[in-house]
């Protein structure tokens, strides 16, 4: 038998047990789930119920625009929870769940009557209550009008106070003054009777007459003040015995009869003043206590009204309270409060039309309050009502939820009786059947699992399975399909072993030819070097070997001439000139070729030598662009030197020479067209323990695509000029490593190019360098 009808026999049997006890289960289920919907449609409709009342809690205690809202929310509950009831009829199984339904379907009828009278009676009241706040408003907009009316009063007061506070202390001032210049004469007159030294002085007399007289004109009574001045002028005059006589027109003295005494005449005069001004005092006095009572009186009447205003407020605010408590008693209390507080309006001295307006307000109020109370009190009522009504629904539904769920359980609990029997007797019959098809398949899969393991353990095995790839049924399929595929695994692996082997060969001569080419380079660097220097010392030791030639050939004939003996002074003085010219240029010249082969030697042992020294930089610079002529020569490019002090650095000289090799032929090769001379400079500077090397030139600059490919290997934009793409590579490598530096290429602002070098004027210890310097190949 295959695996696939082994397989059915033991799936079959139990999904055929499975069938007849899920049949059995759907037909109890759907009565549990008629049951269990009843139990939600009744839980349902209890939270519908409860938000009904809260909802109408809602209405009773929201603001008299916001009622309209929860009544319809309310009636949209009461509706839903209707439709519901209806609708739970299908669920009833029993007369007794029927007539709980009827039961809590008319108390719910009852409830949304009782709810429609309660927002008839919540709208009277709440036109009642604007009303009485419209009075209350009025009745504090009168006492704010009484109130203005005697404040404006009692400000017409003060000023007429304020002015007769004003003449009094005048007068006062006056009268003072009057006083204490009697009181000075009189003192000056007894002290002269008794003939003492102890008088007040003329000067205190003529002071308090002054005062007095400033305190007459401020009071307009400028002609009694100049009178006053006159008399204490006479009277002064009389106390130094000196007589004051009429005199005439002409000057001479007229006959008069004695004038009365100065003293009395100024006494006489001050009694005068006094008697005037001492009952003007008086009277002022008595009319300032009268403004004053007059004052009080008016205050405690403004008082009295603002206090009406502020009992009106609180009595509306209690008023309110009690209101939105709907607590009958208080707000009853509240019509005795309103009684009082006409009682005091009443007794108010204020405006007859005002204080009638008044009481009037509060006699309305209080009358709408009475209304308001009853109407409260049936309100209280209804939703007393409602809450019976509530409590009696909320229990029917609590109680239909209850045995609907209870429904639910039973035939839940013998529904899973029902599953426990079949699920065991399909568990014991399919368990035997699984068992012996399972050892009918777990044998030959064992036997395959073991010729994988010995396949793994010697991979050169072909006999994967053979056992079991003789039967007829999937497992000899599946045996003979892993033997193939393991064959493949075979064929592929040996395949990409030699593939893997070619790639290693392959990448090693790539890096072979890489180290080659590099090699080339530094060396046809070298070589471009060697024929430079050639050719330069060629020019100087061919003038020097012509030189020679000459010195010989005149030494020659100066000694024939001398051998004849007719040598005369002229012939010497031109084979000494000649002389000395001759061996100015064997000098000059051979001095010249003599600096080349050191410089020669000197760069080309450290281009050879990879060693590191210490060495002026500034010279040795020097020495290597002079080396370099010959390169520049043939374009007419010009090479420059900015150095601006010497010093020293400790590195590798040779790496450097070939660094700067490098940048000064790739500017020569790529920045300038053919024929155009151009201009190379080679900056050096020190900045706190490193050196930075600039090489500028002014060419035509790099194409921003090609600056950040620029030190990649094999990239160069003239390999028609036999350009290999290892130069700036070269250089990229040798910064990096050996001078442990970096390096950047920017264009310049006025055109051509700028290659910054910076590198430490002393190379870091060797084991940080050979750290450094691996890193070279890697890069």
């Amino acid at each position: 038998m295959r695996v696939g009808h082994k397989i059915f026999l033991v799936g079959g049997l139990p999904i055929a047990i499975a069938a007849l006890i899920a049949l059995a289960g759907w037909l109890l289920l759907a009565q549990a789930e008629k049951a269990r919907d009843g139990a939600v449609l009744a839980g349902a409709i209890y939270r519908t119920l409860t938000l009904s009342t809260t909802v109408r809690d809602e209405f009773l205690v929201a603001r008299p625009g916001e009622r309209t809202d929860h009544a319809e929310r309310f009636a949209r509950l009461t509706a839903e929870s209707t439709s519901s009831l209806d609708d739970l009829r299908r669920y009833a199984r029993t007369p007794d769940q029927a007539a709980r339904i009827e039961a809590a379907r008319a108390a719910l009828k009852d409830s949304i009557d009782q709810m429609q009278a309660l927002v008839r009676i919540t709208r009277e009241n709440d036109g009642l209550i604007a009303e009485m706040a419209a009075r209350a408003d009025a009745l504090v907009s009168l006492a704010d009008q009484a109130r203005d009316r005697q404040r404006a009063a009692n400000t017409d007061l003060v000023v007429s106070l304020t002015a007769k506070a004003a003449t009094l202390r005048q007068v006062r001032d006056v009268v003072g003054a009057v006083n204490e210049l009697r009181a000075l004469v009189a003192q000056a007159e007894i002290a002269a009777a008794r003939g003492g030294d102890r008088a007040p002085s003329m000067v205190q007399v003529r002071n308090a007459a002054r005062d007095l007289a400033a305190a007459l004109k401020a009071d307009r009574r400028e002609r009694e003040a100049e009178e006053l001045l006159i008399l204490t002028a006479a009277y002064e005059a009389w106390r130094g015995t000196e007589e004051p006589r009429p005199v005439a027109a002409g000057g001479a003295a007229q006959d008069h009869p004695p004038l009365p005494s100065p003293v009395n005449v100024l006494d006489e005069w001050c009694e005068r003043v006094l008697k005037i001004d001492g009952s003007a005092q008086r009277a002022l006095h008595d009319e300032v206590t009268q403004l004053l009572s007059y004052a009080v009186q008016a205050n405690e009447t403004e008082q009295a009204t603002q206090n009406i205003a502020l009992e009106t407020l609180k009595l509306g605010q209690r008023t309110a309270e009690a209101l939105r408590r709907r607590d009958v008693p208080a707000a009853a209390s509240m019509l005795e409060d309103g009684r009082r507080l006409s009682e005091t309006a009443a007794a108010l001295p204020i405006s007859p039309l005002i204080q009638g307006e008044m009481i009037e307000a509060i006699d309305g109020w209080r009358e709408r309050l009475g209304t308001t109370v009853e109407g409260l009190r049936r309100q209280n009522e209804g939703i007393a009502a409602m809450d019976g009504l509530a409590a009696v629904i909320g229990e029917t539904a609590r109680s239909l939820n209850e045995i609907f769920i209870d429904d639910a359980d039973r035939f839940g609990t013998f529904l899973l009786r029902l599953l426990l029997v079949g699920a065991g007797a399909g568990l014991v019959v399919g368990s035997t059947v699984g068992l012996a098809v399972a050892r009918s398949i777990t044998g030959p899969l064992r036997q395959l699992q073991r010729s994988m393991l010995a396949l793994a353990a010697d991979p050169g095995r072909r006999d994967v399975g053979a056992a079991v790839g003789r039967r007829r049924d999937e497992l000899g399929d599946m045996a003979r399909a892993t033997a193939m595929f393991v064959e493949e695994i075979g064929r592929r692996e040996r395949a990409l072993r030699r593939a893997k082997e070619e790639a290693d060969r392959t990448l090693a001569e790539l890096r072979q030819t890489q180290s080659d080419l590099i090699q080339a380079e530094k060396l046809a660097s070298l070589g471009q070097l060697v024929a430079g220097v050639a050719h330069e010392i060629n020019t100087p030791l061919g003038i020097a070997l012509t030189t020679a030639t000459l010195v010989r050939d005149e030494a020659r004939d100066f000694g024939e001439v001398a051998k004849t003996g007719q040598l005369s002074r002229s012939r010497l003085s031109h084979f000494v000139d000649r002389m000395q010219e001759g061996s100015h240029l064997l000098t000059a010249n051979l001095a010249r070729a003599a600096d080349l082969v050191h410089s020669f030697k000197q760069v080309a042992v450290d281009r050879v030598s990879d060693e590191h020294r210490r060495f002026s930089l500034r010279e040795w610079l020097g020495e290597l662009l002079r080396s370099l002529g010959p390169l520049l020569r043939r374009g007419g490019h010009r090479l420059a030197l900015e150095a601006e002090e010497e010093f020293e650095v400790d590195t590798h000289p040779g790496a450097l020479a070939q660094v700067i090799t490098n940048l000064v032929k790739n500017a020569v090769v790529h920045a300038f067209a053919d024929g155009t001379p151009g201009h190379i400079t080679v900056a050096v500077s020190r900045e706190a323990g490193w050196v930075r090397l600039e090489v500028r030139d002014d060419g035509r600059g790099i194409a921003a695509a090609d600056r950040e490919r620029i030190f990649d290997p094999f990239f160069t934009t003239a390999r028609h000029r036999g350009s290999s793409g290892l130069g700036m590579h070269i250089v990229y490598n040798l910064v990096t490593g050996q001078l442990q530096g970096r390096i950047a290429v920017e264009n310049r602002a006025g055109g051509g190019t700028l290659v910054r070098v910076e590198f430490p004027a002393c190379l870091a210890p060797a084991p940080a360098r050979a750290a450094a310097e691996s890193r070279v190949p890697a890069q």
